[in-house]
């Protein structure tokens, strides 16, 4: 599998940054390590040009009329492979060379029907529809191996979907023009399109795991038979006879929620002191003193385990340092032939992307209150994945909320590389 060609740029003037990522992902096209004829495009946005959206498809698929399949979605920020663009008018593309008979793009106008078999799929989705998660595991269940990557679009404006499907849409729906906003859309892969996908926390525990022993709808009132409400005032150190100082605790505080003991394939505390990728964190969004519990943002049952975590910029860059390692690890080969070797090891190596590290493109769905700021500098982020994965054609999104397997996790990142 060839490279995949990708552009960014950012201006006030969306046409201007349009024509700056044509050129560049026409000189890529013109490369022989990239792919020449890509069908699939993955297109996303800053918010800034939320309300241009419709405008911006029909440009780049009037001046890219090789490319029959379009999506992509809107975020506070989107990501490339070397910089992160908050704040300001931006936005990306990566063509993605494959078999146009493995992957189908879906959308509330074109759902999966029975005539593709889905194996992963890359999926977006609007925060604001109900039941996001349900939705979420529904489609999941859609697919052979049950594994979703993407995340939640967010935007200060109108949340938009892109979804341009060349095998059309349903009939009646005719005149969609492949920009939506509710529900969900993305694209769907067949078994021959392989990717290889890690989640990286971003917050750390900081007291024991325990086990729910009581709860009414989503105020947890007992772990492990004693007062929710005392526990997390014992981890945090507090006491509600000194309220303010207890309640800016509690603001910094979030909750882990885990698996019950015993689940099949559960990865919950996978490495000492850090969350596993089966673990979804949530808000704790209220305090019950009448009922000593502790009321979380999402409902849970007895027996779920869970355990109180804040957000941790060092243990977020080596957990986002290690996924990358796990990655490069799987895919480079022990062995490869000497031209090879030399590429990958030269100084220059880092800002040319190279087929030996059979990494043709990425997709790098992080949370909105992650980025360079939440690491330390602009652009931080992407920069650590740069480093610790090697230059590779990669595009996302700063999400509302990312999607990996089944789950809708927060403050987390989702990296998702194709393979050869």
């Amino acid at each position: 599998m060839k490279l995949f060609p990708y552009g960014h740029a950012t201006h006030p003037q969306w046409r201007m940054a349009a024509g700056l990522v044509l050129a560049q992902l026409r000189a890529h096209m013109a490369l022989p390590d990239y792919a020449s004829a890509p069908t699939l495009a993955l297109l996303y946005i800053t918010d800034h040009y939320a309300l241009e959206a419709q405008e911006i498809l029909d440009h780049l698929s009037a001046e890219l009329p090789e490319v029959t399949d379009w999506s992509g979605t809107v975020g506070v920020g989107i990501a490339t492979n070397n910089a992160e663009y908050f704040d300001e008018p931006a936005m990306a593309v990566m063509l993605c060379g494959l078999p146009s008979d493995q992957y189908r793009v879906f959308s509330g106008v074109a759902p999966l029907g029975i005539g593709f078999e889905a194996h992963t799929a890359l999926v977006h989705a609007d925060a604001s529809t109900p039941d996001v998660v349900g939705l979420i595991a529904e489609m999941a269940l859609r697919t052979d191996t049950g594994y979703l990557f993407g995340g939640l679009a967010s935007s200060r404006a109108k949340a938009v979907q892109f979804a341009v499907g060349g095998n059309g849409n349903i009939k009646g729906h005719g005149a969609a023009r492949g920009v939506f906003s509710g529900g969900l859309s993305g694209v769907a892969f067949g078994e021959g399109v392989r990717l290889v996908s890690r989640v990286t926390q971003g917050c750390q525990p900081i007291a024991p795991v325990r086990s729910v022993t009581a709860v009414e709808g989503n105020v947890v009132t007992m772990l492990d038979d004693e007062p929710a409400l005392a526990v997390l005032m014992r981890d945090l150190g507090a006491t509600l006879e000194q309220p303010r100082e207890a309640l800016a605790r509690v603001r910094s505080t979030l909750v882990g929620l885990m698996p019950a003991q015993g689940t099949p394939g559960s990865d919950a505390v996978a490495r000492s002191g850090s969350f596993g990728s089966d673990v979804v964190v949530r808000h704790i969004i209220g305090l019950d003193p009448g009922r000593q519990g502790v009321a979380l943002a999402e409902a849970v049952e007895a027996g779920t385990r869970m355990a109180f975590c804040q957000r941790n910029m060092a243990a977020a860059r080596a957990d986002l340092v290690r996924i990358c390692a796990e990655i490069r690890e799987e895919l480079e080969p022990e062995e490869m032939p000497i031209e090879a070797a030399t590429a990958l090891a030269a100084p220059e190596a880092e800002s040319a992307p190279h087929p030996a590290r059979r990494m043709a493109g990425a997709v790098y769905v992080s949370c909105a209150g992650r980025g360079g700021p939440h690491f330390g500098g602009p652009s931080a982020e992407m920069q650590i994945v740069r480093r610790a994965l090697g230059d590779v054609p990669l595009v996302g999104f700063f999400a509302g909320g990312e999607i990996a397997r089944n789950h809708l996790y927060g403050y987390t990142g989702v990296l998702t590389v194709f393979t050869a």
